[in-house]
């Protein structure tokens, strides 16, 4: 454990910029967590969100996802609940049960956030999806059976696809009884 103490360089409303000794990392200021979601419907088709990401400057396929606890009066908002309501929000499926599988961080070198993965199953279609109108987000309902050769497609396009997606196809794949 470093023991060096931590300077804040900047905070804004969302994130501050940190530094211990020489290294300088990311911090969210207004959050108890971060969520992945890996939901498959009872048609087996993998859902995934498209939407601009203004760092990446270019559209980028991901899982649903989200902050715990960053709305006022949600303070206290378990994981498990915002895995739910981001599912809800994004791609217009309410799951019955969330199940939590992992946790780790999003990008060691860059940030403290860790993000936890959860899978939701028994999902209901409550709406269209498309998250906030700002976020402006497309839903793609692929089929599980071909999703490695749409996702490639994708990205010989020039479609950034967001490595937690393939970290979630493994964990469809592999986790054993997660999909019962």
């Amino acid at each position: 454990m470093n023991s060096e103490e931590i300077f804040t360089l900047y905070c804004g409303k969302h994130l501050a910029l940190r530094k211990r000794g020489r290294w300088e990392f990311a911090d969210r200021v207004d959050a108890t967590g971060a969520v992945v979601v890996v939901g498959i419907t009872a048609g087996n088709k993998l859902l995934l969100t498209e939407q601009f990401r203004v760092p990446c400057g270019k559209n980028v396929i991901e899982l649903p996802a989200g902050i715990a606890g960053d709305e006022p009066g949600s303070e206290q908002e378990s994981l498990a609940t915002a895995a739910a309501r981001e599912l809800e929000e994004e791609t217009g499926y309410e799951p019955a049960l969330v199940r939590e599988i992992m946790t780790g961080p999003s990008s060691a070198g860059l940030t403290s956030e860790l993000i936890t993965i959860f899978v939701a199953t028994g999902l209901t279609r409550t709406g269209a999806g498309g998250g906030h109108a700002h976020e402006n987000i497309t839903v793609h309902e692929v089929d599980f059976a071909r999703v490695d050769e749409w996702l490639f497609e994708r990205i010989r396009a020039g479609t950034l696809i967001d490595p937690k997606v393939f970290a979630g196809i493994h964990f469809a794949r592999n986790a054993s009884g997660v999909w019962q």
